[in-house]
């Protein structure tokens, strides 16, 4: 059996240590024994990103928000789907994290960061938010394993009711918040409905071959 390699740390502000692992030729984000990320399944992330773009596919022009990057997976597949006319705006709490990707993950990087559509910000999602009223097309969410703030405590504000609320103030009309999650959470989707969102529940593959375990994704529409 492979062992795995630890190749770096990132203190998150206010929670706890992340660690980048490689193992093979695969990488891993872990929070303590939590695998949060892996390089073998990107088919939820990617998701993520794919079905925003269908619901919001006549727009020439939109502006994308992210946050975080990641490993990139949600970032690479908007990409791909949105023309030259599009803006992506990638919000990154951790600087290591950015540093990992042009790294020891460049090869998985592979320079999504310097698209000229793309602005990187190293902050928290909420205040990006919080500074964009309305400014945004989509809002995508994938900052914790999901609406229960496990990475970090001060995550949970994002999926309160105020939250909610800030993150609808920043979309422009028929514009989508889409939040990404580990597993189903009937409270968080009931919250979305009370703050006025219509919302469509997703259930995804981790892999993009179909496989490995289901995780949730919450479209919800301003």
């Amino acid at each position: 059996m492979l062992p795995r390699e630890l190749i770096g740390t990132a203190q998150i502000p206010g929670g706890e240590e992340l660690k980048l692992v490689k193992h093979g030729r695969d990488f891993i984000i872990m929070l303590g024994r939590n695998e949060l990320m892996s390089s073998r399944m990107s088919g939820s992330e990617e998701a993520l990103a794919n079905m925003t773009c269908e619901r919001l596919k006549s727009r020439e022009a939109p502006h994308f928000l992210i946050g975080g990057y990641g490993m990139g997976f949600t970032l690479r597949a908007a990409l791909k789907q949105l023309g030259p006319k599009a803006k992506i705006t990638v919000a990154e709490l951790a600087p290591e994290i950015i540093d990992w990707a042009r790294g020891p993950m460049a090869e998985l990087h592979a320079g999504c960061l310097d698209d000229p559509r793309v602005k990187l910000v190293i902050d928290d999602v909420t205040r990006v938010i919080d500074k964009g009223a309305g400014r945004y097309d989509a809002i995508l969410l994938d900052v914790d394993n999901g609406p229960d703030g496990l990475v970090r405590d001060d995550n949970d504000k994002i999926y309160s009711r105020s939250g909610l609320e800030r993150a609808k103030a920043a979309l422009r009309h028929g514009g989508v918040l889409a939040v990404w999650s580990a597993a189903p959470d009937d409270r968080f989707a009931r919250r979305l409905e009370n703050t006025g969102f219509k919302v469509d529940e997703v259930t995804v593959r981790a892999r993009s071959n179909g496989k490995g375990p289901k995780h949730v994704i919450w479209f919800a529409k301003r």
